[in-house]
């Protein structure tokens, strides 16, 4: 396959210094974006969510993709399933993509909640959202999704 490579264009700072199973929602994170990127940063802070691609860049190289299945969350009551099924970090490129609630821009930093990323952690992109395409009104996930996560409230 074709090599690839990717510049970050910031890094996140927060109080977050190790892995966390859960808890992300309530994270608030700084995007410390490369301030030659201030001006494209513009409008984003009509939005108020947007898509955060970062790199996870703790993981190990033997880490990523090791296993072609796993059990989510490790919970051995879940199936065994193939890992691009599952929102895993260990695959083989560990892009971390979140949707974040952005709380205020000021320059070339973004605040930001919701962001499941350590402190140092490279940030690659930012795209605001777009409901009209990426939230559809109908959609389909496997049976053991609801017993990880519960059923959706309407």
């Amino acid at each position: 396959m074709q090599e690839i490579t990717l510049k970050a264009i910031g890094r996140v700072r927060n109080s977050t210094r190790k892995k966390n199973r859960e808890g992300w929602e309530s994270v608030i994170s700084e995007l410390i974006i490369d301030p030659k990127y201030e001006e494209a940063l513009e409008g984003v802070e009509d939005y108020s969510h947007l898509f955060i691609l970062f790199w996870l860049s703790r993981m190990l190289p033997r880490d990523r993709g090791r296993v072609p299945k796993i059990h989510p969350k490790s919970r051995l009551d879940l199936p065994l399933v193939g890992f691009f099924s599952t929102r895993t970090q260990y695959r083989p490129n560990p892009i971390g993509l979140t949707l974040v609630k952005l709380l205020k821009r000021e320059k070339n930093i973004l605040e930001v909640r919701g962001l499941d990323a350590i402190n140092g952690t490279p940030v690659l992109d930012v795209k605001p959202i777009s409901p009209r395409t990426e939230f559809p009104r109908r959609t389909r996930v496997p049976g053991w999704y609801y017993r990880l996560w519960g059923k959706p409230k309407r």
